[in-house]
């Protein structure tokens, strides 16, 4: 955690307005398609962990035990899965293999458990629909050339970020800018 950096905001502009370059992924090339993923995760998780808290901010005024209720559950979750993938072979492989799905694992687990105890619009609301619409900003987005070459001089220090942490726990250990 010594060399761990704070990310840097990308501008709006860049994030979302004139000049953003949006575009359909090439659903036939799965790798292209993860690449460019996982680098918009790394090069726009300031904007993406900001639109987030938003949201959370915005449902925890009006549902704020359920979404406390609705974190824990995601949190532990997602701490139990890391947990397992450490010591368990069966779930390092499968989180290795398909961390898409181990996502939406985690993500349905936490939904079915919520619906028992009854903070499923809160789930929904507050923590799988901000999740969407950030993996489908990092799908569709295409980098200019400026962010392709930042990418790549950041990409050693865009491992020890909050987003290159939780996408190491999620089994995605490739390197940035690849």
């Amino acid at each position: 955690m010594v060399d761990f950096q704070p990310p840097p905001f990308r501008t709006l502009d860049d994030f979302l307005l004139s000049s953003a370059r949006l575009s359909v992924p090439d659903v036939r090339n799965l790798d292209r398609w993860n690449n460019r993923i996982i680098n918009n995760l790394l090069y726009y998780q300031s904007n993406y962990f900001a639109f987030a808290a938003a949201f959370l901010v915005i449902v925890g005024y009006f549902q704020p035990l359920q979404l406390i209720l609705g974190a824990t559950i995601v949190i532990l979750l997602f701490l139990g899965f890391v947990w397992g993938a450490e010591n368990k072979a069966v779930i390092r492989r499968f989180r290795r293999n398909h961390p898409s799905l181990s996502l939406a694992a985690i993500l349905g687990s936490s939904y079915l458990l919520l619906s028992f105890l009854g903070g499923v619009a809160v789930f929904l609301f507050g923590i799988a629909f901000p999740i969407l619409m950030i993996l489908i900003h990092a799908s569709v987005r295409l980098r200019s050339l400026k962010n392709k070459i930042e990418n790549k001089l950041e990409s050693i220090g865009l491992k020890r970020t909050p987003m290159g942490l939780l996408l190491e726990a999620l089994g995605q250990e490739q390197e940035a800018g690849s």
